[in-house]
Order: structure tokens, then C-alpha cells, then sequence
């Protein structure tokens, strides 16, 4: 006991700001979700009112059904456009290192940053580059229309994420041992059939992590959007991040997203749980 405490009190400090600033922050907005507080004033008891108004919200549900949206889409095309990355990588090429350093940049640059350079992009780069090749359905920002502003979004959270995704994805494709594929070549196996008897099975725990954190991660979608659209147009790409924090600070209803807030996150814990269960049925051990 007396070594271990210096390891105790090295780590005491982490472990109050932790509770200071997330477990008691979140404490508390779960209290306040049974209030009818608006960020300012005199607050009452309201019970489980504000949970009942949640689900007859028709704005809540157009915020859920959004993220759902766009959270499909992107995990389904991060994960492909990894997945073909990582093999290429993993593959025996000439300038392999190169590539592996310079694949990996925008995951370290700036959400809001990449989130305005594409806003730049979309807004003249495109719509003239559009018009001058004669395409006129592109020759618009795409980020004005109520029905594909989504689709710019989608473009820029894709084009960050494949990064970070792809490292994982190669980390899984470095543990199959080589003699495995050329056992099968002997065997007279295709290269489709090696990646869909061999590779894909073998590397299924690591996709299962990419499923979970992307997941979690595109539901959570707010740094492009208030780059980008501010919700717009209108309510066209307004998540559910961006709607509890919007009306949350800036519309009164602090309490009422507070109650939005609780029931997104059990909606998230649900969701990571039945993929890991899920997931982890298909998986293939060594």
C-alpha cells in the first residue's frame, strides 16, 4: 500500500477534473432535465414532463432521423474506402512509406479548419469549375440545398475520418501471418477469395472497433455542420447535437435539451452494445 501511494496521488488530480468536468457536469444536466430551467432564473420540479414532450417533438424527431441518415451513410462509406486503402498500403509497392505518411494528414488537421476549406470549395471552387465544364445540375453550392446540403457534409466528415479508420484497418492486416495466403495460392485460390475466406474474417475484430467508433462518432456529428450550414437551410442538416446545444444555450430550453441529451446518449450506449454483441458473433479467432 505505501508504494502504491505516489501512483495514487499522481492520479488523484486527473481523476477530480474528470469527475469535475464530466461526471458531475453530467449529473447534473440529468437533474436539470426535470426542470423546466432555462439557463437563467427560478427553476421548478417538472417531473418526467419534459421526456413525454421529447417523443411528440416533430423538430426531435426530424433531428433523429437526420443523424441516423447520416451516420448510416458515412460509417458504410468510411469503411469501404478504408478498408480498399489499408490493402493497397498493406500491399508491396514501391513507395508504401510514402504513402502510409501522407494518408494519415487530415486526420490531424483541424475539424473546423477542413470544415471551412471545403465550405470555400463547395461555394466557388465547384459550382465553377462545374459551369465552365457545362455540368449546370453542379454549377450550385451544394450546401444551399435543403436536399443535398447533407451530402456536403457527408463528403468532408468521410474525407477526415478514412485516416484514422485506416490505421486500424492495416494494424489488423499486419497480424495474418503470409503463409496463410501462400498455402492458399497453392491451392489455387483467387484474390477475391482470399479476401473474403482469409482477410475480411481475420480482421474482423478490428472491424467490429471501426464500426463501434465511427458509429458513435458520425452520430455525434457538430463541428461540420456549424462550419458549414448552421443547421441549414432551415432545418435541412440539423443533428441532434446541433439541436441540443442551439436551442439548448440559444433558444431557453435548457432544461428540455437537457432531457434530449440523456435520452441521445442511452441511445447511443444501446446502439454500441447490439453492434459489439453483434459484431463479435462473426468474428474469427487465431
Amino acid at each position: 500500500m505505501r508504494r502504491s501511494l505516489p501512483f495514487y496521488l499522481m492520479a488523484l488530480p486527473a481523476a477530480l477534473l474528470f469527475f469535475l468536468f464530466h461526471t458531475y457536469a453530467a449529473l447534473k444536466g440529468i437533474y436539470y432535465s426535470f426542470t423546466n430551467w432555462h439557463g437563467f432564473g427560478i427553476m421548478h420540479f417538472v417531473g418526467l414532463k419534459n421526456y413525454i414532450n421529447l417523443f411528440q417533438d416533430p423538430q426531435v424527431l426530424h433531428s433523429y432521423l437526420f443523424t441516423i441518415k447520416f451516420a448510416v451513410v458515412t460509417v458504410i462509406f468510411t469503411n469501404i474506402i478504408s478498408l480498399v486503402i489499408a490493402l493497397g498500403l498493406n500491399a508491396n509497392v514501391k513507395v508504401r512509406q510514402t504513402l502510409r505518411a501522407v494518408y494519415f494528414l487530415p486526420n490531424i488537421l483541424s475539424v473546423i479548419v477542413v470544415s471551412y476549406i471545403f465550405n470555400y470549395i463547395f461555394a466557388y471552387l465547384a459550382p465553377s469549375t462545374a459551369k465552365h465544364l457545362g455540368f449546370t445540375a453542379l454549377a450550385q453550392n451544394i450546401l444551399g440545398s435543403p436536399q443535398y446540403a447533407w451530402v456536403g457534409i457527408a463528403i468532408v466528415a468521410v474525407w477526415q475520418a478514412v485516416a484514422f479508420n485506416t490505421i486500424l484497418y492495416l494494424a489488423g492486416l499486419q497480424t495474418i501471418p503470409s503463409d496463410i495466403y501462400e498455402a492458399s495460392s497453392i491451392d489455387g485460390a483467387s484474390t477475391w477469395r482470399q479476401f473474403w475466406r482469409i482477410t475480411f474474417p481475420l480482421i474482423a475484430p478490428f472491424f467490429t472497433i471501426n464500426m463501434v467508433l465511427a458509429s458513435t462518432q458520425f452520430l455525434q456529428v457538430f463541428d461540420q455542420i456549424v462550419a458549414l450550414t448552421g443547421g441549414g437551410p432551415g432545418d435541412a442538416t440539423e443533428s441532434i447535437t446541433w439541436l441540443i446545444y442551439n436551442n439548448g444555450f440559444n433558444g431557453g430550453q435548457f432544461a428540455y435539451q437537457s432531457s434530449n441529451a440523456v435520452v441521445f446518449m442511452i441511445v447511443l450506449v444501446m446502439i454500441a452494445i447490439i453492434q459489439v454483441r453483434f459484431l463479435q458473433k462473426r468474428e474469427v479467432q487465431m
